[in-house]
């Protein structure tokens, strides 16, 4: 992407957002027709769950990496304990990320659970605890993926800072024996 594009810029990657937004969309919009339109629980609940899933796993997989540059996963190691990892791209290439897919990529992340619960909401002052099972359901996979790139965002920066602190110090260091081997 180029970095003098004018104010307007276009997204840099249109079809990853569409299905960036797609999938949430999708399972929010059959959550909530549904339960006004179908009397079915099962039907409403193995849906909008796939439907969240496919959102969960797109994002993870395939829009975070390229609309923001980071990648993130969790794994057991050998004591049995729980470890976060990490990738980003590298500073240079994360300073050319395209702004309006990661602004796209952030909004929708968090809008798309404040709606989950607000529909939770909803369902406990309907007294409807199976739609409350659903909802739980498809908020947990969306708060995974925020507090996942939340911490990968996080990880990025001390990574870039710790980059360029080791260069700065790097370069006084090569000034200062520089400087030093003149006398």
């Amino acid at each position: 992407m180029d970095q003098n594009q004018p104010p307007g810029e276009n997204y840099a990657h249109p079809k990853i957002c569409f299905f960036h937004v797609l999938f949430k969309a999708a399972s929010l919009a059959f959550y909530i027709l549904s339960t006004i339109f179908v009397d079915s629980f099962v039907i409403i609940f193995v849906v909008t769950v796939l439907l969240a899933a496919l959102d969960f796993w797109v994002v993870k997989n395939v829009s975070g990496r390229i609309l923001v540059g980071l990648r993130w996963w969790n794994e057991i190691n050998d004591l049995g304990e729980s470890v976060w990892r990490f990738e980003c791209l590298d500073q240079e290439s994360l300073a050319r990320m395209n702004k309006k897919d990661s602004w796209l990529f952030w909004w929708t992340l968090y809008l798309a659970a404040v709606v989950w619960i607000l529909l939770g909401i909803f369902s406990l002052v309907r007294f409807q605890a199976d739609y409350l099972l659903v909802v739980g359901v498809c908020l947990t996979l969306s708060l995974a993926n925020i507090i996942g790139f939340t911490k990968c965002r996080k990880d990025a920066k001390k990574q870039i800072q710790a980059f360029a602190s080791q260069t700065i110090a790097s370069r006084v260091s090569s000034t200062l024996q520089s400087a030093f081997s003149v006398v």
